[in-house]
């Protein structure tokens, strides 16, 4: 049986197996790659999933892949708080900056990926490698391109998709554990591994449920995976071990932390807030781009200066993307209430305006409970052209996970004027 590393060993062994030469290469690589718009959530994933698969029969080393080049972990300071949980930093993560090109790629079939947070691989990766595709677990809609006999073939709504990875990997996690009990490796002031994987899988979930607390996210499946890593953490400190770890977990404080970083976008510019959370599709010649900021429309613009200052920021970014409908969704949470705010812009011709209008109309807007923000303030109607509407969104239980496919869906077949 391999001996069992730290998260940082682990993640150097990865390093060394994607970065080899080709002639040293041992193939299949296989790796576990989250979703592009690389949230808390599929990063975590990432990092937790492939090291519980490389740890557990019949040990394959699995390459955890984060969705995004490296310069742009800057823009996820909370993922880089709860590394440090796990005695990692971002330095240690393996990105698309990483992924060899040129005369030393990867050829698709030298590859294996199991998707996490999403269930059809996207963008560039996905014309390259999408073939390739051998598992997912996600809580997404079912785009039907994994197939079906695909192991693991995991799709449920849940809050995270970290609570379906925690379930799925319960029973290796506990296995992990015990035979870390005795190893002399486990320094006393330092967590054993188990448990600095719980603070992995604890992040997310309790970021994506509001601390278990938004009842229109958080599932039985949410509720169990948390009590799965707090069983684990409380081993881990009953243990005598991580006393230089601050004594103690508590659930409140460490949720309070992680959400201050990841919804502090007041040092950004508005690219870097408009593609820190940043997903898109292609249906047909149509680009649809969605973006999910964790502050209100109202602060936003205060930062730009004025309604038609911020428009032209986001402007800018659809022009950089070349995106022909732009989503912009907003939360916030104001007097203690979770509040939601969407902006859709449609940019493609006239036949786009009039499927985006259509769509509005005949039952978005009464589905998602849509009311003008800002007295129309954000609002565009340029000759039939362009169309813009920002409204406040009273229906919270609908986040990009059923927008975006809404959307989707009622562009299908629209062509670009």
């Amino acid at each position: 049986m391999p001996p069992q590393k730290s998260l940082q060993a682990f993640l150097a062994t990865a390093r060394a197996a994607l970065t080899a030469p080709p002639s040293k290469r041992t193939t299949p690589l296989h790796f576990v790659l989250g979703n592009e718009s690389a949230d808390l959530d599929s990063l975590c994933s990432t990092l937790f999933l492939a090291y519980i698969r490389s740890h557990s029969p019949p040990h394959v080393l699995h390459i955890p892949l984060c969705y995004l080049p490296r310069d742009d972990l800057s823009l996820r300071p909370e993922f880089a708080a709860v590394l440090k949980y796990a005695a990692v930093t971002t330095d240690d993560v393996l990105t698309l900056t990483e992924l060899p090109g040129g005369d030393n790629g990867l050829k698709p079939e030298d590859t294996r990926w199991l998707l996490v947070d999403h269930n059809v691989m996207t963008g560039s990766l996905g014309q390259t490698y999408g073939s390739r595709v051998v598992g997912c677990i996600d809580h997404h809609d079912d785009e039907g391109k994994v197939p079906a006999d695909a192991k693991p073939r995991v799709i449920q709504k849940c809050g995270s998709c970290m609570s379906l990875v925690v379930e799925q990997c319960s029973e290796a996690w506990q296995a992990l554990a015990k035979r870390e009990e005795d190893d002399s490796n486990t320094g006393k002031d330092a967590l054993p591994i188990g448990s600095q994987l719980a603070y992995l899988a604890l992040a997310p979930i309790l970021i994506d449920t509001a601390n278990l607390g938004n009842k229109d996210k958080t599932t039985t499946h949410d509720e169990r995976a948390v009590g799965i890593a707090e069983t684990r953490l409380r081993a881990g400190f009953e243990s005598g071990s991580g006393s230089g770890s601050g004594g103690g977990y508590d659930r409140e404080a460490f949720f309070a932390e992680v959400a201050a970083l990841k919804e502090d976008v007041s040092y950004m510019s508005f690219r870097d807030i408009f593609r820190k959370d940043y997903k898109e599709w292609e249906e047909g010649n149509l680009k649809l781009g969605t973006s999910s900021a964790p502050r209100a429309f109202a602060f936003l613009v205060r930062k730009a200066g004025s309604e038609d200052a911020f428009a032209k920021e986001l402007e800018k970014w659809c022009e950089e993307k070349d995106i022909d409908v732009m989503v912009l969704l907003t939360t916030a949470k104001d007097d203690g209430e979770f509040r939601r705010e969407l902006l859709i812009w449609a940019r493609g011709g006239k036949g786009v305006v009039d499927a985006v209008k259509a769509f509005v109309e005949k039952g978005g807007k009464e589905k998602l409970g849509l009311d003008t923000w800002g007295e129309g303030k954000l609002d565009l109607e340029d000759g039939g052209e362009g169309w813009r509407r920002c409204w406040t969104q009273e229906r919270v239980e609908y986040s990009r996970k059923q927008i975006a496919p809404m959307l989707r869906e009622a562009i299908k077949g629209v062509k670009k004027s």
